[in-house]
């Protein structure tokens, strides 16, 4: 068999110098962007209390962000491919930079969301260009998988370092403080990656297509309105129209791609089992995580009175358990098997969320804490192994395009996930009985019922207070039982959907993957080592 390493003079040749300097400018846009989506959990009560919104605005702030990028990431990718990923990141971490200042000064919620809606626009562009940035920059396989491997843990450690500064900040300064820490690192990255980072794009790419662009973002955004819309309000008429406008708008999207000569997404990735079963793992993962981490922020600090800081490290245990399970999952799933690791991984997490179904107002810590262990802990087993399903499925060429559908999926997820259980949440929290006198702003959520508690008498507020966490917690321990329900079917469906994948992207079954690709060439030993480490970026964001 041909070897497919390159001379040891070549790959010298193709290295670039300042390439490690450039990656860590690189690093910085995902720490942000990790950073970014953590904070606002923290600042929901802040947020809440001084804008004032009502329970369906408090969610459209908490999840129009995932809504947007989930929309635009496959858009946003094949727009860098065209007009240059240097070119579409720095003009994009301009924008978040000042977006950021607007999310901070908000004063209305209408505004809030609006600002998070076009924060979401910016973020679109920044990880599928990173993850090109770094292709171009590391051409030697080894060099490449260090660099992916750092950007992996900055990921990470961006989930860790989001609520512990959130928390510092909430702690001494108003809650916009969390936003605009994204400047003095968008000036950094923007100033200094403009020196160092080289472009780069598709000598060949084939049109925009603006009408696919359109339909993918106003599908997703329409699916996902009318899913919270039906489990907020019930299923109306205004909810079934604009549910199936969006179907509608995606059937079209798929046929559209595959009529197209150049499409945006190749559709037929999903004709490989092992791709569309990662994908579908990733996206009910998040789905049934995402609801119940974007409301306990506020259990731990409205419920249970923690300060902000405290509320960021008791979610520790969580960051920690996916950075070292995401750094011995590869080798699990080599010693062991691609669905056993993944299946497993999703059963811990779905035995954690029911351990959460007994949580009270008086829940100790150590049940907390170690339910988030195990959480994290399967999490980083999971998305480490189902990232590199993803792209050791698809040939060479089709890399980018796979990793924005894996991307796609984790957004969509996140954002169904608090459509659905935050709904279930903000349901339940809202039938709760109220003393006499209560303002209506206390049914919207429990940040409205701590402050229309300011301006009763002690005995009413005390009342109030004890009525509404109560409905809460119930509220939160329902979310997690659904959650549990969700994570424990996947891992169900990936132990048969996986059945002999391995992370080389070979198959004990017949592969249906796009007819032309070559086994022998795509499957080499270096090959696959290179190309599955692109994602380990994935174990949390």
């Amino acid at each position: 068999m041909t070897s497919t390493l390159r001379p040891a003079t070549t790959t010298e040749a193709v290295k670039r110098p300042g390439r490690w300097l450039a990656l860590s400018v690189l690093v910085l846009a995902v720490l942000l962007v990790a950073v970014d989506a953590t904070v606002l959990g923290l600042a929901t009560p802040y947020i809440s209390e001084d804008l004032k919104p009502s329970g369906t605005q408090l969610l459209w702030i908490g999840d129009v962000y995932s809504f947007v990028i989930a929309g635009l990431l496959v858009s946003m990718g094949s727009l860098g491919d065209r007009i240059g990923r240097k070119r579409i990141l720095l003009g994009g971490a301009t924008a978040f930079g000042a977006i950021s200042v607007l999310n901070a000064y908000a004063t209305t919620p209408e505004l809030m969301i609006l600002a998070r809606a076009l924060l979401g626009v910016a973020g679109a562009t920044l990880m599928p260009a990173t993850l090109a940035l770094i292709r171009n920059l590391f051409h030697d396989p080894r060099e490449r998988s260090l660099a992916v491997g750092i950007w992996g843990a900055m990921a990470s450690a961006g989930t860790a370092i989001g609520p512990i500064a959130g928390g510092f900040l909430l702690e001494h300064f108003w809650w916009g403080s969390v936003f605009l820490i994204n400047l003095p690192v968008m000036a950094v990255l923007v100033l200094v990656g403009a020196k160092l980072l080289p472009e780069s794009k598709n000598p060949n790419p084939g049109p925009w297509d603006l009408i696919s662009v359109v339909l993918s973002l106003v599908g997703m955004i329409a699916i996902v309105y009318a899913v919270k819309e039906a489990a907020t309000h019930g299923f109306s008429g205004t909810a079934l129209g604009v549910g199936l406008a969006g179907a509608a708008a995606l059937y079209w999207f798929v046929r559209r791609q595959l009529t197209l000569p150049t499409p945006l997404l190749d559709m037929r990735l999903f004709r490989n089992r092992g791709f569309s079963a990662a994908v579908l793992a990733d996206l009910l993962t998040i789905l049934g995580l995402s609801g119940l981490v974007f409301f306990l922020s506020q259990y731990l600090q409205l419920v249970q009175g923690r300060r902000p800081f405290e509320a960021g490290l008791a979610e520790l245990p969580a960051a920690v358990g996916a950075v070292v399970a995401g750094l011995l999952a590869g080798r699990a799933a080599r010693r062991f098997s691609v669905r056993a690791v993944v299946s497993g991984g999703l059963a811990a997490i779905g035995l954690a969320l029911a351990a959460l179904t007994v949580l009270d107002r008086s829940t100790g810590y150590p049940l907390l804490g170690t339910a988030l262990l195990f959480v994290g802990v399967g999490a980083g087993l999971s998305f480490t192994v189902t990232a590199d399903v993803v792209l050791s499925s698809v040939p060479k060429e089709q890399a980018g395009a796979a990793s924005a559908v894996s991307e796609t999926a984790y957004e969509l997820g996140a954002a169904l996930g608090i459509a659905v259980l935050g709904s279930i949440v903000t349901g339940v929290y809202r039938g709760f009985a109220a003393p006499a006198g209560t303002p209506s702003g206390a049914h919207e959520s429990l940040g409205g019922a701590v402050e229309a508690a300011k301006r009763l008498p002690s005995d009413t507020a005390q009342e109030l207070l004890t009525s509404a966490r109560e409905a809460f917690v119930h509220g939160l321990a329902l979310a997690a039982g659904v959650g549990a329900a969700v994570l424990l079917a996947t891992a169900a469906a990936a132990w048969f959907l996986l059945r002999g994948q391995r992370l080389d992207g070979s198959s004990s079954q017949p592969s249906t993957i796009v007819a032309g690709s070559a086994p022998d060439a795509r499957h080499s030993e270096c090959s696959a080592y290179s190309e599955t480490s692109d994602r380990t970026h994935d174990v949390t964001r």
